[in-house]
């Protein structure tokens, strides 16, 4: 069964990587790491690292895409003067 899981979970972070790849709306590419990082955070718990997947999922859940999306407001707000 973790065997299962693991080639699912890997598939599914495999999938998700190459889609915020091809991405080139910002936001969209924010929403997508956000759900790449918690697809990776359970990969790093099925491999029972569940240090690494709180870190992954405190960084590449919430810091990485909102710092993205900060950026990519800012970068409108300066085109829109």
């Amino acid at each position: 069964m973790l065997n299962y899981l693991l080639a699912v979970s890997l598939i599914f972070t495999a999938v998700l990587a190459t889609v915020a790849a091809v991405t080139r709306d910002p936001v969209r590419q924010a929403v997508v790491l956000a759900v790449l990082g918690g697809s990776l955070a359970m990969l790093f718990t099925l491999l029972q690292a569940p240090d690494v997947a709180l870190s992954q999922l405190a960084v590449g859940t919430a810091v990485t895409p909102l710092l993205l999306l900060l950026t990519a407001r800012a970068v409108k707000r300066r085109r829109q003067r």
